[in-house]
């Protein structure tokens, strides 16, 4: 994904750096951050909603974040991105070069889901958080609708994430 800055992301980017910075700009300075050896591996984590178990990468860094699920053709059943933002905000996402049809749930410090969006792939459509969000959980499209997740469902198990760089 690639957000309104330019930066490639899972498609993470808040309103106000979108009023406040340019796309060429945030362009050049993404390119360094892509070529990083910090997205071989992502670190992962355990989460889960309800019953459900979810095996998350954790993108906690700006060069994780910028990279998200970008490129990505598949992603496997069970398995999301959690994206750990450095401060709360209405962050928003969108699917420039993401290739598989995503669901993102926005969630609060606590781990409660916020709002839930459904993303289609190479878009440019902006998903944002109803409120402040602390982290963006995407799944596969779909997925938390078919288990019956709402918002107002906690995300256990963020707590064990990395924190924000």
């Amino acid at each position: 994904m690639r957000n309104r800055q330019g930066r490639r992301s899972g498609g993470s980017v808040n309103i106000a750096e979108l009023c406040l910075r340019g796309t060429l700009c945030c362009g050049l300075v993404a390119a360094p951050l892509l070529a990083s050896p910090a997205l071989a591996q992502m670190p992962r984590v355990e989460l889960s909603a309800g019953m459900y178990r979810i095996e998350a990468e954790v993108a906690a860094n700006d060069a994780s974040r910028a990279q998200g699920l970008m490129s990505r053709r598949s992603l496997p059943a069970g398995q999301g991105m959690l994206f750990v933002f450095r401060q709360a905000d209405r962050h928003c996402m969108w699917m420039r070069n993401t290739y598989v049809p995503l669901s993102v749930a926005f969630l609060d410090r606590d781990g409660y889901i916020l709002n839930i969006e459904d993303m289609q792939p190479e878009t440019e459509t902006n998903h944002c958080a109803a409120r402040a969000a602390s982290f963006a959980l995407e799944m596969n499209l779909g997925w938390f609708s078919d288990k019956g997740i709402r918002p107002g469902t906690r995300i256990a198990g963020i707590e064990k994430s990395p924190a924000p760089r």
